[in-house]
């Protein structure tokens, strides 16, 4: 439910406060774990980090669900979405790493990254990062195919 608000103070201060979050030392090593040191290049790669004895396991699960809950709020239309996603690139790049592998995680987990996703394909920010994230590690991704 993307919404029609104008951004304010209160938009804001949510995004000061959601940046203070991702500053916190756990969460910062949790996110250089996995948004700089996980590169899947196929689905074995998402099965290993979600199995609760991989070194990453505890990262990737802080990280996903707090890009998650973010872009829950833009969704839900607590923060304005597009404000929202022009500063939180990080989870677009989330994204953008596990979208070639979305159906198979959905198999298990059939609510997986349904807010990041709508994140990065229903808002014109979310758009522009995704193409931009393709460009700029493309020689990392595994891009989904003309199929996908």
């Amino acid at each position: 439910m993307a919404t029609d608000h104008t951004p304010g103070f209160q938009d804001a201060e949510l995004i000061l406060r959601l940046y203070e979050m991702r500053r916190e030392e756990v969460m910062r090593r949790s996110r250089d774990a996995i948004s700089f040191g996980f590169w899947p290049r196929s689905f074995d790669d998402i099965v290993a980090i979600l199995d609760f004895g991989h070194a990453d396991n505890a990262a990737w699960r802080q990280v996903v669900s707090y890009w998650e809950m973010v872009f829950g709020f833009g969704q839900r239309g607590i923060i304005e979405p597009e404000l929202l996603v022009e500063n939180s690139g990080e989870g677009i790049l989330l994204y953008t790493k596990v979208r070639p592998f979305l159906d198979p995680i959905r198999e298990s987990s059939p609510t997986a990254f349904q807010h990041t996703e709508w994140a990065a394909t229903q808002t014109a920010n979310g758009r522009q990062r995704v193409e931009f994230f393709e460009r700029r590690f493309g020689d990392k991704l595994i891009l989904p195919t003309a199929s996908s």
